[in-house]
């Protein structure tokens, strides 16, 4: 296979990739560093701030979350503790981070092919969040900057904070907003 051949294959796999996942651009507006995690398609990055990380998440996802955690501190093999939100002790995290944290959750391309988003408190609140949508004319913003935000769902019978996007939309969760 010539370098030319492999080119236009990688080229294909991108726009395949991005044509049947949404894409997640994560923001630290945080005057600290925040270690953003998200499952299930996503490890942990540390993020400065001022600094983005963009995330593809396949479309189909249920059950997704992306959470922030903070006073991370990991080794060469990537283990180690966090403060808030941490994960078994792992920076790539596979398991859903532990309270006290704030999450944004998500389910792409569901019931009537839309995407489902929310933030929730349920398991506390580490880190001040917004949840956006970033295409498909959808602009249903969802902002939790304290405990007792209203946007959040507080309880787990709490049904009336998830909002719905056309199935492809794009999102931006930002920490600090």
């Amino acid at each position: 296979m010539t370098l030319k051949n492999i080119t236009l294959l990688s080229i294909l796999a991108v726009c395949l990739i991005s044509a049947q996942a949404a894409r997640f651009d994560i923001v630290n507006r945080c005057p600290y560093t925040v270690w953003p995690a998200a499952t299930p398609y996503g490890g942990g990055v540390q993020l400065n701030p001022g600094q983005a990380w963009n995330l593809y998440i396949p479309a189909g996802t249920s059950s997704g979350r992306i959470w922030g955690r903070t006073g991370c501190n990991f080794d060469g093999s990537g283990r180690g503790n966090c403060q808030t939100g941490g994960c078994g002790g792992d920076r790539s995290c596979s398991l859903s981070g532990q309270p006290p944290l704030t999450l944004a959750e998500f389910t792409l391309n569901g019931g009537n092919n839309l995407d489902y988003y929310d933030i929730s408190v349920i398991d506390g609140f580490n880190v001040p969040i917004q949840f956006a949508p970033t295409s498909n004319g959808c602009n249903k913003v969802r902002t939790c900057t304290e405990r007792s935000c209203p946007d959040a769902y507080q309880y787990p019978s709490d049904n009336t904070k998830t909002v719905a996007c056309p199935g492809g939309t794009n999102y931006r969760v930002v920490f600090c907003p």
